[in-house]
């Protein structure tokens, strides 16, 4: 019996339908599986912890360090009042150029000049005195041939003669200190320099005291020589061993941002300041054009050779414990192994060690604490974001301007394998 038309339609539509029932749950067993593989793979990957390493790099062959300085004058003089009275007239300013002698001020001292108009009337006065006792005293030693007196009067009259001759002496010598004052009424520059502060004005009374009327400050001027001038810096211990003759320091202030002076060492202190345990450190600069100024604050750079044989790396790879500075470095296996090192120098934001490591070692930066000796890990590349150094500049530490070797970055961490690197041991 042949199946009807009707019948060989149904199957036609029912069979294609089956099979699409079929595939369509067959891929979902197959998606479902695997989801559930890469699932599985990947809270595997998860359970290994993640870590970035680096390698440690040799010392730098210069050791370089940045501190304030102080710029002075190679002479800087205050000038006082040596007389007391009233200013007659100043005639140099704030800035101004002088050489020596120049007149800076005068000033008007009438007691004085009363005193020396009187010390000099004493003295007419003694010189007359003196004349008559020199006059008496010869008639005296005329008369003593004829015995007319005697010889007691003749001594007493030539010792009132010395006598008078040296009150004449002590007058003469009164005019000429008074003479010494009236010349301190003439404020002169006592070398070639600039005038970096006046303190008085017409009219101001000023003593040699050291006070001014109307002013806090006991000097009329200051004057300083800035051909040459002095920069003061307090060095470090650390850095002591440098300080001799033919060091030289890289100079900038901040009114001239763009210049570099070369400043010259000069002498140091030989000795360290117990609070701060710097040493004063003296230099010379020359000035010829007068750029700088006295007073001003300076950025001193100073670099000098260094000889070591230890290796650099990053402060955020160390790892204290109980026992000890260590760093964590993973082993061939990629697994965890803690190095106990020797760090002979901590600078800024690294450090030097003198033993434990090798340029070989895969050091990890930022350790985590979860972290155990002989776990396995997984090393990853931190990609490259937010860093804690600066990298634009050179630090006011130990750097020679070389971009930063480390990264410190807190960004996404992708997969990449480490390539080797030379052997330079420190253990």
């Amino acid at each position: 019996m042949k199946p009807s038309l009707k019948a060989m339609r149904a199957i036609r539509v029912v069979i294609p339908a089956i099979l699409l029932v079929i595939l369509f749950f067959g891929f979902r067993v197959y998606e479902r599986s695997a989801y559930t593989d890469g699932l599985r793979k990947e809270t595997q990957e998860n359970a290994v912890p993640t870590v970035s390493v680096i390698s440690a790099k040799p010392t730098r062959p210069n050791e370089a360090i940045t501190l304030p300085g102080n710029i002075q004058a190679w002479y800087q003089a205050p000038i006082y009042a040596q007389v007391s009275g009233y200013v007659k007239m100043w005639y140099r300013d704030f800035g101004g150029l002088v050489k020596k002698g120049d007149i800076l001020a005068e000033i008007n001292a009438p007691a004085l000049d009363a005193q020396y108009h009187q010390a000099q009337a004493d003295l007419a006065a003694e010189r007359a005195k003196y004349t008559l006792a020199v006059v008496t005293a010869k008639r005296y030693l005329a008369l003593r041939k004829n015995h007319a007196v005697s010889e007691q009067s003749i001594s007493v009259k030539v010792q009132e003669a010395k006598a008078a001759r040296a009150v004449v002496k002590a007058a003469r010598q009164k005019v000429k200190n008074l003479e010494a004052l009236i010349r301190f009424k003439t404020i002169k520059a006592p070398y070639d320099g600039v005038v970096i502060e006046r303190n008085i004005n017409v009219g101001d009374f000023v003593n040699k005291e050291g006070t001014i009327s109307g002013s806090e400050k006991a000097n009329l001027f200051t004057v300083a020589q800035v051909g040459l001038m002095r920069l003061f810096v307090s060095v470090p211990e650390s850095f002591g061993p440098f300080l001799h003759p033919g060091l030289t320091a890289d100079v900038t202030v901040p009114q001239l941002p763009n210049r570099h002076f070369n400043a010259k060492f000069l002498t140091v202190a030989r000795g360290f300041d117990q609070k701060t345990r710097t040493a004063i450190t003296e230099f010379s600069l020359k000035n010829e054009d007068g750029a700088l100024w006295p007073g001003s604050y300076a950025r001193v750079r100073l670099t000098a050779p260094v000889k070591t044989n230890g290796l650099m790396i990053p402060s955020t790879a160390l790892v204290f414990q109980e026992h000890g500075t260590q760093v964590a470095v993973v082993t061939d296996d990629d697994r965890m192994h803690f190095k106990p090192i020797t760090v002979s120098r901590i600078l800024s934001g690294e450090v030097e060690v003198q033993k434990g490591i090798s340029m070989s070692d895969r050091i990890v930066n930022h350790p985590s604490a979860s972290l155990l000796e002989g776990a396995t890990v997984r090393i990853v590349t931190p990609a490259r974001g937010y860093t804690l150094l600066d990298q634009d500049a050179p630090a006011s530490g130990n750097t020679d301007g070389r971009e930063d070797e480390y990264s410190n970055a807190y960004d996404d961490l992708t997969p990449s394998k480490t390539p080797a690197s030379k052997d330079h041991s420190v253990q």
